[in-house]
């Protein structure tokens, strides 16, 4: 990782163990997500998993429901971050309580370059956000240095022609580009058509590590459409 990048990892790591032991003290929980389980915030959770949406099978799938922010503009969002997700081994936690549900309009100015929806970046911040022990200036602070840990492969850079492709290529890619990830640390998601998601598990001061249940969660599908980009 670049100098900037282990800089603000390690601030969001010392500023995340004070955060979460006033926590602790004021009792607040964690709600499990898929494992019925509620834990103190003192507790923690275990990684990361970044999120990373191809925004064109987003605007596809979901049509007319589509954001418009994200999917009726002329940039052409290629490869974006839905989310940064705390998690733990099994399940994960979301919706934590929160002292402040907004974010202002300035921060989220400064997110749209990588997540293009305002509706996106509060919904991620009330849902996941809440559970990572930080504050919401923190937590997009992490998400950003998450990104910038991950190279996207320069073939899912840029896409002007719709595409038929082994879910497996697309994993290969991301191996390739990024030589400290394992094929266990990673999930490439697809629905009955498209190509959705590309998960990939980290640990809370950013490397690439292992998730068993996240990596069986990929796509089984032998192949599944990457539409273009739009606009621009």
């Amino acid at each position: 990782m670049r100098a900037s990048v282990r800089l603000a990892v390690l601030v969001g790591m010392l500023l995340s163990a004070t955060l979460a032991a006033g926590c602790e003290e004021a009792g607040d929980t964690f709600v499990a997500g898929d494992t019925g389980r509620s834990l103190p915030i003192g507790e923690g959770f275990d990684f990361y998993v970044l999120s990373l949406s191809w925004s064109p099978s987003y605007c596809a799938a979901e049509g007319a429901d589509a954001n418009r922010q994200q999917c009726g503009s002329g940039r052409p969002y290629a490869f974006v971050v839905h989310g940064l997700w705390p998690q733990f081994e099994r399940g994960y936690p979301e919706y934590c309580a929160l002292a402040d549900r907004d974010v202002p309009s300035a921060e989220i100015k400064g997110l749209l370059p990588i997540m293009p929806s305002a509706g996106l970046i509060r919904h991620q911040w009330v849902k996941h956000g809440s559970c990572a022990g930080l504050s919401r200036e923190e937590y997009f602070a992490v998400l950003r240095a998450a990104h910038d840990a991950v190279v996207i492969p320069q073939d899912f850079r840029h896409a002007a022609d719709y595409r038929t492709i082994e879910p497996k290529r697309v994993e290969q890619a991301f191996l390739e580009a990024n030589p400290d990830l394992d094929a266990d640390g990673i999930a490439v998601t697809c629905d009955r058509r498209y190509l959705r998601e590309v998960r990939i598990c980290l640990t809370r001061d950013l490397q690439f590590r292992a998730c068993e249940e996240v990596d069986r969660r990929g796509c089984k599908r032998r192949e599944a459409v990457m539409p273009p980009q739009r606009g621009g």
